[in-house]
């Protein structure tokens, strides 16, 4: 791992503690970015010739990377276009359950639509509120993400799998951009039946890029009917009119997708369970160090496990003198939030930590 950190220059100057915020733009990455767009330059027009070939490269890298072998993988510009186009072909008189506070783009973007909502409380015993909330509203939907941006609570996911089993109807969406490229994950055997994606943070994508998976048979079932009529009825190719086409609409960046599979690559090469290993040790150690300081939520200090994303008391002053001393954060919520990839070290926390020691 010490010698990955050569890839990202950044990390030479910088304790960067924020890919929840913006994943770091490696020196391969780089290359191919810049020899995609020189071989645009002087092909023009030819070099989109094999544009089609080039994305199905991409959603196959994508399949064999988060096991989505017998369902539908759609490239989408980032999650928030994709979600709202599934939401956008839904029933609006359809219940969703949502988690108090979650991210924006999923909690907006459904209450703005009309939808019928009810919610869970997100704190240390999430999982049980959720059950308490599906026994009690009867939800048609469940939209959530993996891991909250705030306070870094991660969902259990052997809980989502058993809700699917006891509860088989309800369809359960989840954006994973605070998941994907963490840890190792196998959307075949998941209870989630819509995985969604920005490929910028922890997958090292860089902007513009990101994916929607579909369990089998659940791109059709959410398709609306209108839809599927035109396109039978339609005398245009099918790739402007198949089930696909509706989040696939209009041109996609060969270069931002392009880095997306470069980066899926990388990550391949160094190993997921690597990744997953070092984020851990990472999680657990910070989350000791901080839990010293009382500078940790009740609620994220009784969860059992917890993702490598903390949020810690601390105000924009704080945040100021971190960010001359290059330690990169963000301000989130009431507090200081910082985050961990598999680049990081305990060097980087220990170096933070001094830091709020010298502020205090």
């Amino acid at each position: 791992m010490k010698n990955l950190r050569k890839e990202l220059p950044l990390l030479s100057t910088t304790n960067y503690l924020n890919t929840a915020s913006s994943g770091l733009l490696c020196d391969s990455l780089l290359n191919f970015r810049q020899n995609h767009d020189l071989d645009f330059l002087i092909g023009g027009s030819v070099f989109r010739d094999s544009q089609q070939d080039f994305l199905n490269s991409v959603r196959k890298t994508i399949t064999i990377f988060f096991g989505n072998s017998s369902g539908d993988t759609v490239l989408t510009p980032n999650f928030s276009l994709g979600l709202n186009t599934i939401l956008n072909g839904l029933d609006k008189n359809k219940k969703v359950l949502l988690l108090d506070e979650d991210y924006p783009s999923i909690n907006f973007a459904v209450t703005s639509k009309g939808f019928k909502v009810c919610y869970a409380k997100i704190d240390a015993n999430l999982e049980q509120n959720i059950e308490n909330a599906l026994q009690k509203h009867k939800p048609d939907i469940f939209a959530l993400s993996l891991v909250q941006y705030i306070s870094g609570i991660a969902i259990d996911l052997d809980f989502l799998k058993a809700l699917k089993t006891k509860y088989p109807d309800i369809l359960i969406i989840a954006d994973a951009t605070q998941f994907c490229g963490t840890r190792t994950f196998d959307f075949n055997t998941s209870g989630i039946d819509i995985l969604g994606c920005s490929g910028y943070k922890w997958l090292l994508g860089g902007y513009g890029n990101g994916f929607i998976l579909f369990k089998e048979g659940v791109l059709e079932k959410i398709t609306p009917t209108n839809y599927k009529v035109a396109s039978k009825d339609s005398h245009y190719d099918s790739s402007y009119t198949n089930l696909i086409a509706r989040f696939e609409c209009g041109h996609l960046d060969t270069l931002n997708f392009g880095s997306l599979k470069h980066s899926l690559e990388l990550l391949t090469d160094i190993g997921v369970s690597n990744i997953e290993k070092k984020v851990n040790e990472l999680s657990v150690y910070t989350k000791t160090q901080l839990q010293e300081l009382n500078l940790l939520e009740e609620c994220v200090i009784k969860r059992k496990s917890h993702s490598s994303i903390f949020n810690i008391k601390g105000d924009h002053s704080l945040f100021e003198k971190l960010t001359k001393q290059n330690i990169i954060t963000s301000l989130r919520g009431a507090g200081i939030r910082i985050s961990l990839h598999f680049y990081n070290t305990t060097g980087d926390i220990e170096e933070f930590i001094n830091a709020l020691h010298r502020y205090r």
